[in-house]
């Protein structure tokens, strides 16, 4: 084998290291990580984030928040939208090529023969930087799952469990309580979990229970609520009044905040952060593909919702900020996602859809998936492409003033909008 030696050259090698995409277990990345970074409990704060929908907004805020209060911070999170550089950023800035290439070249020399994911290969390289960085606080996000997720080798000292609804259900289960109880597995013995799901499954509970684990729920433990264009937070522990709105778009991120304090105040002690740190967070976070507006004559909205539970987020947030004309939707879907369960909330909004066979093999077909949105009962106008960009520029040929279009689903439908924006 030619040794990688660009960015490009890597992430083309890790595509073929291992048999299959995915292969849950930590085993194998943990043997490696002990060669790569050994045995001693990082200097660093971890946050663990875990749950179906929320994660990356839960990492943008807890991210800003800690940067504007001074910390060094290191955050990983999955997938990217355009650039691999995303999924590793060190004091708010993604890590740049030349990082990455060495971080990878280390795990290679470490793994010697033990064969590794895509996943976990980058999981592992990105640890590798966060321990040379001399860093406060370390946030990951977990790729799929929690238990047996690669990210899990780490212990979390605050684990956050935002909402959980059915997705991946081939390798967690079908069940929210199976799914839940998958979630749960980032959690640590005597350790605070975080929890902003509104109607959590048994199975965490079971779990915190279990571990003797702190569990802190949204709505019980701590609450938020919203007044005008400003929002109220209260814990047994402290109140803030008077917050701004985060900066993230949607009613939904007010729960993702409300999880993210909680955190922050669990930590208070080692790391401690000043209110005016949390409210600069909020209005400076960012974070692309959830709910992203471009402006122009003809507005358009970006974002990732690929299953229910983000579908009927991005429906309340749609409802919220009605359109003076027509909703054109230009969509994408992976084979494994529940294309019934992402329409329903959606359909009574959109006027004609644009459906396009997105950039990899994981992507339902254009045909098929305008098939079967006819055969959930979708009345209005449903055109099939052979790209993501062939939709989009048909949509914005048929959009008039006043229209907007919502381009949603997978990462690689957003994404290819974004890399050509």
């Amino acid at each position: 084998m030619v040794k990688p030696e660009s960015l490009e050259q890597w992430l083309s090698y890790l595509e073929r290291l291992h048999p299959s995409e995915i292969e849950l277990g930590l085993q194998r990345v943990s043997e490696v990580y002990q060669r790569l970074c050994g045995s001693a409990k990082p200097s660093y704060k971890v946050i663990t984030v875990a749950g179906t929908n929320g994660k990356g907004s839960s990492v943008a805020l807890l991210e800003a928040i800690y940067c504007n209060a001074g910390y060094r911070v290191g955050a990983y999170s999955s997938p990217h939208l355009v650039r691999y550089n995303e999924r590793v950023r060190v004091d708010g800035c993604e890590v740049d090529d030349t990082a990455l290439c060495h971080a990878f070249e280390r795990v290679e020399q470490a793994r010697a023969d033990t064969s590794l994911t895509y996943f976990e290969f980058g999981t592992l390289a990105a640890l590798d930087i966060f321990n040379q960085a001399s860093l406060n606080v370390v946030i990951l996000e977990v790729g799929m799952g929690g238990r047996l997720d690669a990210v899990n080798i780490v212990d979390a000292d605050v684990a956050l469990i935002t909402p959980i609804d059915l997705d991946h259900r081939a390798w967690l289960g079908n069940t929210r309580e199976q799914i839940g109880a998958e979630k749960a597995g980032i959690m640590r013995a005597d350790h605070p979990v975080v929890c902003t799901d509104l109607s959590v499954p048994q199975s965490v509970r079971a779990k915190a229970s279990e571990l003797r684990a702190p569990y802190w729920g949204l709505m019980e433990q701590f609450a938020y609520r919203q007044q005008d264009k400003v929002w109220h937070w209260s814990s047994d522990l402290v109140r803030y009044r008077d917050l701004p709105l985060p900066r993230l778009h949607g009613e939904h991120q007010l729960q993702n905040a409300a999880g993210v304090l909680m955190c922050v105040n669990l930590l208070q002690t080692e790391r401690p952060v000043q209110e005016q740190a949390i409210r600069q967070g909020l209005m400076e976070v960012s974070l692309p593909g959830r709910l992203q507006r471009i402006a122009g004559p003809v507005e358009q909205w970006l974002d990732v919702a690929h299953n229910p539970h983000g579908a009927r987020a991005l429906a309340a947030a749609l409802n919220a900020i009605p359109a003076s004309g027509r909703t054109l939707a230009v969509m994408g879907l992976l084979d494994d996602k529940d294309v019934e369960g992402v329409l329903a909330p959606l359909a009574s909004q959109v006027d004609a859809w644009y459906v396009a066979t997105l950039a990899t093999i994981r992507s339902v077909q254009a045909v098929e998936l305008a098939e079967k949105m006819q055969q959930c009962g979708i009345m209005t106008p449903v055109m099939p492409f052979d790209s993501l960009l062939d939709a989009h520029e048909q949509a914005m040929c048929d959009a008039r003033m006043g229209d907007r279009i919502v381009v949603f689903g997978s990462f690689y439908a957003v994404g290819a909008l974004l890399s050509t924006l």
